[in-house]
């Protein structure tokens, strides 16, 4: 039995973790949801850390909303970071899924955005785990978390196959 862990924060002004859980939920069978939820995004690497090393979690989704001032992107970087020195430190993947306050129009397609970019990085962890083959089929297809997928460049060619 597989263990995916999924941390969340309360600064966020979305239930992301939820939306995770329940995609993940969605997927498939074979692992357990260790769920865990901590303040703020700069808490999220020790808490991803903790799930690998001490609830034994085969990948982690790290999930926050940073606000739309300087000093929340300053914060979203350094947990940025600090995810990535995680990864390093104990060999796992953690899935960092921010959605920036600013990233919207409006309240309601921010909730729509949260709610999407949980929902397909959920699927992405559940990829990496049981069907790795999955994303390698979607290299250089300019896939995208929330907003539409950018598509892959126009006369690219991967593979040996120009599109």
């Amino acid at each position: 039995m597989r263990k995916i862990g999924v941390v969340d924060t309360t600064f966020a002004r979305y239930d992301m973790g939820s939306a995770a859980v329940d995609e993940l939920k969605k997927m498939g069978t074979g692992f357990r949801i260790v769920r865990r939820t901590v303040p703020g995004v700069k808490d999220l690497p020790v808490a991803a850390k903790k799930l690998i090393e001490e609830e034994g979690c085969d990948i982690v989704i790290a999930l926050g909303m940073p606000g739309p001032k300087p000093i929340d992107k300053q914060c979203a970087h350094e947990a940025s970071l600090g995810l990535i020195y995680a990864q390093l430190m104990t060999n796992t993947h953690i899935i960092e899924v921010f959605v920036h306050e600013d990233e919207a129009k409006d309240e309601r397609e921010l909730a729509w955005l949260a709610d999407r970019r949980a929902r397909e990085h959920a699927q992405n962890a559940y990829w990496l785990l049981f069907n790795p083959d999955k994303l390698k089929r979607l290299a250089g297809t300019g896939q995208r978390q929330g907003f539409e997928d950018a598509g892959p460049v126009n006369g690219a060619i991967s593979g040996g196959v120009r599109h």
